[in-house]
């Protein structure tokens, strides 16, 4: 682990404290919660779009120009 020091205004610390002593954990630790929470949740996003980016197109219409039925479209 590493520390790192931070600045915070005066009503970001204060409610920083507060959420802290609720869950009876340190302002470091609920900091670091958050930031490893968002990493990941930014890690997800981009494998998602990744994932979605790589797929191939599909065409709207078929070979006839006709479009698909509402059925086909949300078939699950």
């Amino acid at each position: 682990m590493r520390n790192v020091t931070i600045t915070l205004d005066d009503e970001t610390a204060r409610w920083a404290r507060i959420e802290a002593a609720k869950l009876g954990t340190s302002v470091s630790r609920l900091v670091g919660g958050m930031l490893t929470e968002h990493m990941k949740s930014a890690a997800t996003y981009e494998r998602a779009r990744r994932s979605y980016s790589n797929r191939s197109p599909t065409a709207l219409k078929a070979g006839d120009g006709s479009y698909p039925a509402r059925s086909e479209i949300h078939s699950r």
